[in-house]
């Protein structure tokens, strides 16, 4: 999981990647959980704060930009 203060030097073409990447994270583990139930099953909120996150930091240079 990302600190806010790491997602802040990221580029935007990183933050985006990023996004991708930790999107696809949450899709597979919610489809694990959904079979067989995760050893953490905390790790799905993290992945979904991280990716709620990623999105206010895009959102944001969007705005001042």
């Amino acid at each position: 999981m990302m600190k806010y203060s790491e997602i802040k030097e990221l580029t935007t073409q990183e933050l985006k990647d990023r996004l991708v990447e930790e999107k696809m994270n949450l899709r597979k583990s919610r489809m694990t959980h959904a079979i067989s139930p995760l050893e953490n099953p905390l790790s799905i909120r993290e992945t979904r704060k991280g990716v709620a996150r990623i999105n206010f930091e895009l959102r944001n240079r969007e705005i001042e930009g």
